[in-house]
């Protein structure tokens, strides 16, 4: 067993904080070791969400040491991996056996038992959240032992599990069902307000892949799709202007001098023209993100999408918000997870980011009332003030969750505050 080190801890956007003793196992003899020895655990993964799943002051185990792939099936075209690869190394190692993704999100340093357990997406009318993609995975139980979950084996906690914010145990292996490797081109371009929303419920069907980026001040969206192609790679152009340079020069000046903030964003006319690049999936999926954001965000009934997307930016153009980053707006296939933000529900997802240098509380309340008003649900790994009470009205399957988490795991041992504030109504 290594000596327990108390350690500072922040998240990527650096909004949670805590002084844990960290534990970085490489093996799970040594996971059920710490399991015995302390009577209160959490588990992260890269710390890319931006609530507080991983804050604890007790100890938290980090999995980077339990990486890489661990089988494959060609023939199903399925494979495993341990839990704490990172989804980057889950792409280049499934180029190997010719596997991809069917989807995945444009973030792609989280860790994989951090997204799958979040629910963490991409876009696609037609495709579900990563968690979706599970198709087995084996938990390490509160009392050390290990279950092979999957829809004959333990079929409720597979059911459960997929998107349960570690609160069920420890994902260690995780089986996906893949697809073989496939190429993407990649369309992005401006498009007015007016015509997105002439042609959007047209184009959701049209298009693989497609989501767009609004900013409060300006009448044109930023317009990117995704599809399948034969074509060979294509290289995406070099732009004139580094867009992640642009996007945190221009968020540090809103900051300062929040009255340029309109001008700031009709720049947008001049700085973003039409592309197109055709890359491996995996490959075109990723985009650079490296300046520092904390975000909210919510699942809508599709149908009451567009309508919410509407009463948010009529909102935050009247509050006159000091935000420059876009509302992002992506659509999700539904699923049949019990705690999954799409279950039993094709979604639209709005995402509101604010520069992490920011209060970030200031845009947040004025958008969730919005998103609540048009029954959303919030994402687990992003910020939201819900608890329990009400969270509990969202979900048909909340009651037989919390007893099958009960069941699991009688003393807590997987819960912090923040879970118990969700989990445990006050």
């Amino acid at each position: 067993m290594e000596i327990a080190r108390a350690e500072m801890w922040a998240n990527w956007s650096g909004s949670q904080r805590s002084s844990p003793s960290i534990f970085h196992p490489y093996s799970i003899e040594m996971l059920q070791g710490l399991l015995r020895v302390y009577p209160k655990l959490r588990v992260v993964g890269a710390g890319h969400s931006f609530s507080a799943l991983a804050k604890t002051s007790d100890v938290l185990v980090c999995l980077d040491q339990l990486k890489g792939m661990c089988d494959y099936d060609r023939e199903q075209c399925r494979s495993t991996f341990w839990a704490g690869t990172r989804l980057y190394d889950v792409g280049e190692k499934l180029a190997t056996i010719d596997q991809a993704l069917a989807n995945q999100g444009d973030i792609d340093r989280q860790s994989l038992a951090g997204a799958i357990a979040t629910g963490t997406h991409g876009t696609g009318v037609e495709l579900p959240c990563l968690s979706a993609l599970v198709s087995e995975f084996e938990l390490l139980t509160a009392d050390g032992h290990l279950l092979c979950c999957n829809s004959e084996q333990h079929a409720d906690i597979f059911a459960a599990g997929r998107v349960a914010c570690g609160s069920l145990g420890i994902m260690t292996r995780i089986q996906l069902q893949n697809r073989p490797m496939y190429r993407l081109q990649e369309q992005i371009r401006l498009c007015s307000l007016t015509d997105l929303y002439a042609n959007i419920d047209k184009w959701k069907h049209q298009h693989r892949h497609i989501e767009f980026w609004a900013f409060t001040h300006s009448d044109n969206v930023i317009l990117k799709s995704l599809d399948e192609t034969q074509e060979e790679a294509q290289a995406k152009p070099d732009g004139w202007l580094d867009e992640d340079f642009m996007l945190n020069m221009c968020c540090e000046l809103n900051r300062i001098w929040p009255g340029l903030n309109p001008w700031l964003q009709r720049l947008l006319n001049i700085a973003i023209r039409p592309s197109k690049a055709v890359d491996w999936s995996s490959r075109i999926f990723p985009s650079v993100r490296n300046t520092r954001f904390n975000e909210m965000e919510y699942q809508l009934p599709v149908k009451q999408g567009l309508a919410c997307f509407e009463e948010v930016m009529e909102v935050l153009q009247q509050q006159k918000a000091p935000v420059f980053f876009p509302i992002e707006f992506r659509y999700v296939r539904g699923d049949d997870i019990w705690l999954s933000p799409f279950y039993q529900q094709d979604s639209v997802s709005i995402s509101v980011h604010q520069f992490y240098k920011q209060d970030y509380q200031v845009i947040f309340d004025l958008v969730e009332p919005i998103f609540r008003k048009y029954g959303g649900r919030p994402h687990w790994g992003k910020l939201h003030s819900l608890e329990a009470r009400q969270l509990c009205e969202l979900y048909p399957k909340w009651d037989e969750f919390m007893q099958l988490r009960k069941s699991l795991d009688p003393q807590d041992k997987w819960l912090n505050p923040y879970l118990e504030r969700l989990f445990i109504p006050s």
